[in-house]
């Protein structure tokens, strides 16, 4: 009788190992989901220079709030995890900019010069730990 009643605890133990590890795995996919939704709103078809700005402020808030590190020159460092990354590419100067020196040099006056200019995203990664967007290049359309 104490062996059969060990075995079912032992089935009962994988088995809700087993659950408590999908669900775990669910819970995670979910996140990650609600995440990129965040993001990947912007990746399809042409956005304008205000929408831009929303979604640097949206990244670089991102970035804060999972306390992704920066480096030497203040750029985020990729921790393979949450963090996100944009690069711009302005055809009128023919240059790559990437969102902290945007956003360093001030939203606002990004806001002024580029809000009715057209953006389009050419490029998109995302981190392979957590399928979450991880990196974003945008290329301006129209001067």
């Amino acid at each position: 009788m104490k062996k059969l009643a060990l075995f079912f605890l032992a089935i009962i133990i994988v088995i809700s190992t087993i659950s408590y590890i999908y669900l775990a795995y669910l819970d995670n996919y979910n996140k990650s989901q609600k995440e990129n939704l965040k993001f990947e709103k912007y990746l399809s078809g042409e956005i304008t220079g205000t929408d831009l700005a929303t979604l640097i402020n949206k990244a670089v808030d991102s970035n804060i709030q999972n306390n992704v590190e920066k480096d030497k020159i203040g750029k985020y460092i990729d921790n393979n995890e949450n963090s996100i990354n944009i690069d711009i590419k302005f055809t009128d100067n023919d240059s790559t900019y990437n969102i902290e020196k945007i956003y360093n040099s001030g939203i606002s006056e990004f806001f002024q010069y580029y809000s009715d200019i057209g953006f389009k995203c050419i490029k998109k990664e995302y981190h392979k730990k957590t399928n979450r967007i991880k990196y974003m290049l945008f290329e301006q359309t129209t001067q």
